[in-house]
């Protein structure tokens, strides 16, 4: 694992490449661990060497020279030889003669390489001792330095020993503690193998595997070669734990100037200490550090972390955060908690909430701290948590505070605040969260007027299920009430940025004007952080309404001022709204990646990466991982739809309803359909309903409940009136076409098919012009189907060419699910077909292009029923032999991503034993052992 560095090759390579070549001698020195021995080694395996008897000398292991290998010296007495020389550090006075000898008679031909440990020479820099060695005249003499591995190296070591399990979080700490020292990371990373496949996830892993032995024999056995007197200053920088200037390491030691001085210049020389940068002074290995302080007394260690803790607050810029974590070790409880404070309020106002957070829990999760204590430092905990990225220990800590009835009631109504914001808006608990802000609103009207306030522009925003968008607006009276009346700028944009997030979920004509109000308050610092949200809010809105090149500015914008003002949470947050823009318009190249790499940045925030959750669910239906759909949907098992935010349950629904569809599950489709459509009914935001209605409708219509699917449009069409909602309005088409298709099918009505297909055109168009190309491919689809099924309902035969199969008779409804006219027959080709089977070819090679299998298979399935045969094609079909034929590959496909027989069945209009013989022979063709083997073997074949 240990790599030779090309540059120590090639002097030798030279050396040995021809008879008379000039001798050469090779330094090679580096820490302990550096990997100097491993590099002999290597030089010994060089091809070029292969002619050489090669003599090793381990220095201080009884003598020279050890073992020779290669042309014994008697029989070959003119061969060159190659000197491997390691350890030369621990040479004594007569092993030094001896290799000084040695190397100055070196003949041609032959090299040494000498390694050694730089901060363990006798003599600093001399590896041979003194006086300088006579080196022969035509001798080249050169030095190497193994420099410790860079974070690269480190990550390709981790995946050596560990896989892909290591993550970036992990690698970066492995260096930092390590040092990069190869025999350290090595290992390290052997000890975190032995622990479990997932012992290196993140850096608290990382710390948690401890100190490999030889690391702690070796810096324990250098710190007890100190005189008693002078270890002081080695345990002080281990309680300091990191280089630091010799002045301040000196004061914690508590050995004074000069003894000080004399102590840190002797740890130096026996390498317990080392000089990292220049004059700063700590461990070689950062993870020594913890080893050393494990062994020093404890009373000692409490006296050192409180000279430590003074020595910091007299800097010029106090880090807190340690201070408290000296004083804490100190055993200076009241100092402790004064720092915690200071580091807290510090870290907040930096924008380091996460920082803030982790500080606190810890802190507030001591045992014993006084209600006093508590009540001081939960706000702050609070506080942070709301704009931080992780919640869920926050909230257990904050919970059991805001039961103590002893805390003074400003506190427990701030808390109560705090708590209800992050249940709703980053642990997706709505009733709870939405109680806590009433309870606090109310709770918090006397006492602290200002928090009431805040309490109620929280309750404005529509986003949550449950409430009606009524409510909302009442309590958007309300804030806006209490705002003026105190006269609070900061809450009055606030108020803004929620009334801008109500205004565009109703798509409500005045939301761009107060979008445009809040442009203009964004400069001022005071007011960044509610900007940044009510930016944001507006970005992902308008990404929901059709409105993309809108959103594109406002979500970097608010991404950019989110950054400037501290707010991590709305910061990632308008990640996942990208994401789903790039659903939406059809920039689906590497986007189920980009949805899983932000799922793991967010692993700790479920809530916020349910954005991602949802685009990868629908990526999985479109693909034909059916499988995967309602993992990816629910969170993974975490979450059901009815716990995410409106406009995602609807669409999360939505998805939900149209796979039952496609596995002709019309009933649990119907089911799933009115209970989805009544929660959105039931909150009055119809732009939200738009991903929704059609795959509800088309529910409820299937099982012949057509007069609730009539309402259903109804309604959806009253909700929306004549609202700027560009993909709610392209909905509405998609949802009256669908209607129309589905009654036409059932009463055999061609003239009801052309106008269903007229609806079909008129929402591609819209979602052409918004864009989105995904469902102006499918509504394309749908205009297509029509017309087809419409010139069936004429009964004129024509020769089709389709692939019959008699043992499928698939009903109208079965054929609408898998996109396929009802048992089609032979079908005239005039004008309309014509162009139908144009925009089918078309949609079928947008589906391919996005990636879309299953929708591109059920496209062509529909194309082969409409096609007529190709004259001048000879009878039979053509010879594929071990190739697979378009059919074939088409199958497999779809059954590798998951489809059953019977789904496929379906969706290309076969039996489910054509499909069983077509996997067979691609199985068979492939190679394949299993379904899941097909996968890999198609990525190959295909």
């Amino acid at each position: 694992m240990i790599e030779t560095p090309g540059s120590a090759l090639r002097p030798l390579e030279r050396t040995f490449a021809g008879e008379g070549a000039e001798p050469v001698l090779l330094f090679v020195e580096g820490v302990a661990g550096a990997g100097k021995s491993h590099l002999l080694h290597t030089l010994a395996e060089l091809p070029a060497a292969a002619g050489t008897a090669h003599t090793w000398w381990r220095c201080g292991a009884g003598g020279p020279p050890g073992k020779q290998e290669g042309p014994e010296q008697d029989e070959c007495p003119r061969k060159p030889v190659l000197w491997l020389v390691d350890d030369v550090h621990r040479a004594d006075e007569d092993e030094l003669r001896q290799l000084r000898q040695v190397l100055a008679g070196l003949g041609p031909g032959s090299a040494a390489v000498v390694a050694y440990r730089t901060e363990e020479l006798p003599v600093p820099g001399l590896p041979l001792g003194g006086p300088p060695i006579a080196y022969p005249p035509r001798l080249t003499v050169l030095r190497h330095r193994l420099a410790p591995w860079d974070e690269e190296r480190v990550r390709r070591a981790a995946e050596e020993t560990l896989g892909e399990g290591c993550t970036a979080e992990a690698v970066r700490r492995l260096h930092e503690l390590s040092g990069g020292v190869p025999r350290v990371v090595v290992d390290l990373l052997t000890v975190l193998r032995e622990q479990g496949p997932a012992s290196a996830s993140t850096a608290a892993d990382v710390e948690a595997a401890g100190a490999p032995a030889r690391l702690a024999e070796l810096v324990l056995s250098r710190t007890h070669a100190l005189a008693p007197a002078h270890r002081p200053v080695v345990w002080a920088a281990a309680v300091l734990d990191g280089p630091v200037g010799r002045d301040e390491l000196i004061a914690v030691s508590g050995l004074g100037t000069a003894a000080g001085g004399d102590a840190l210049l002797r740890a130096l020389e026996v390498a317990a200490l080392a000089e990292p940068a220049e004059g700063r002074y700590g461990f070689a290995v950062p993870l020594a550090a913890p080893v050393v302080r494990a062994v020093v007394p404890g009373p000692v260690r409490q006296d050192l972390h409180a000279r430590a803790a003074a020595v910091l607050e007299r800097g010029p810029a106090v880090a807190w955060d340690a201070v408290a974590e000296h004083h804490r070790a100190a055993g200076g409880t009241r100092r402790w908690l004064k720092a915690v404070k200071k580091a807290a309020e510090s870290a907040a106002a930096a924008g380091r909430h996460q920082q803030a957070i982790t500080l606190l829990e810890r802190t507030l999760a001591t045992p014993g701290l006084s209600p006093r204590v508590r009540a001081r430092l939960a706000p702050l905990l609070a506080r942070s948590a709301v704009t931080g990225l992780r919640s869920d220990q926050t909230v257990q800590v904050l919970t059991q505070i805001v039961r103590d009835a002893s805390l003074p009631p400003a506190v427990r109504g701030e808390l109560r605040l705090d708590l209800g914001l992050m249940l709703c808006n980053q642990m997706g608990n709505f009733p709870e969260g939405w109680r806590m802000l009433e309870t606090a609103a109310d709770e918090l009207r006397e006492v602290r007027p200002d928090l009431a306030t805040r309490a109620m522009a929280a309750l404005v925003t529509p986003f949550w299920p449950g409430p009606p968008i009524d409510v909302h607006r009442q309590w958007l009276v309300k804030a806006t009430a209490a705002a003026d009346a105190s006269g609070d700028d900061v809450m009055r944009t606030a108020i803004l940025a929620n009334h801008i997030t109500l205004a565009m979920s109703c798509a409500d004509p005045e939301a761009w004007d107060l979008v445009e109000q809040l442009h203009a308050r964004s400069d001022d610092p005071a007011h960044a952080r509610q900007a940044a949200r009510g930016l944001c809010n507006a970005a992902d809105l308008a990404v929901w309404l059709g409105f993309y090149g809108r959103a594109e500015d406002l979500v970097a914008e608010g991404r950019d001022l989110s950054a400037r003002s501290g707010a991590p949470y709305t910061e990632q947050g308008v990640l996942g709204t990208r994401l789903l823009q790039e659903w939406w318009t059809g920039q689906w190249p590497g986007l189920a990646e980009r949805c899983e790499d932000f799922i793991a940045v967010t692993a700790d925030m479920q809530y916020l990466a349910s954005d991602a959750y949802l685009v990868r669910g629908l990526l999985a239906l479109a693909r034909g991982d059916w499988g995967e759909v309602v993992t990816w949907l629910t969170q993974r098992g975490t979450f059901g739809t009815e716990r995410l935010p409106v406009p995602l349950a609807a669409t999360a629904a939505g998805a939900m309803i149209r796979l039952a569809l496609a596995r002709q599950e019309v009933e649990a489709a119907a089911e799933q359909a009115r209970a989805a459509w009544t929660a959105v009914a039931m909150k009055g935001v119809w732009p939200c309903a738009a991903e929704l209605a059609p795959w509800a409708v088309e529910a409820l219509a299937r099982t012949g409940d057509e007069t609730a699917a009539h309402r259903m449009v109804q309604d959806f069409s009253r909700g929306l009136g004549r609202r700027d909602a560009p993909a709610a309005q392209a909905a509405l088409l998609w949802s009256r076409a669908v209607l129309a298709e589905t009654e036409a099918l059932a009463r055999e009505q061609r003239d009801g098919l052309l106008r269903a297909a007229e609806l079909y055109r008129e929402a591609a168009a819209a979602y052409a012009e918004l864009p989105r190309p995904y469902s102006q491919a499918l509504t394309t689809e749908g205009s297509a189907r029509c017309v087809l099924a419409a010139d069936t309902e004429t009964g004129t035969e024509t020769e089709t060419g389709l692939e019959t199969d008699a043992e499928c008779p698939v009903p109208a409804a079965d054929a609408r699910a898998a996109g396929s006219p009802p048992d089609p027959g032979p079908a005239p080709h005039g004008p309309s077909v014509v162009s139908a089977v144009t925009a089918l070819e078309t949609c079928a090679r947008r589906f391919t292009e996005l990636g879309a299998v299953w929708d591109a298979a059920r496209a062509r399935a529909l194309l082969r029923t409409s096609r007529p045969v190709k004259k001048g094609r000879p009878p039979g079909r053509p010879s594929h032999a071990d190739e697979l034929s378009p059919r074939e590959a088409e199958v497999a496909q779809l059954a590798a991503s998951g489809l059953t027989n019977r789904e496929i069945a379906a969706t290309l209009h076969l039996s489910p034993r054509t499909v069983e013989q077509h996997i067979a022979r691609a199985m068979r063709k492939t190679g394949a052992l299993s379904r899941r083997d097909l996968a890999h073997r198609l990525e190959q074949t295909l």
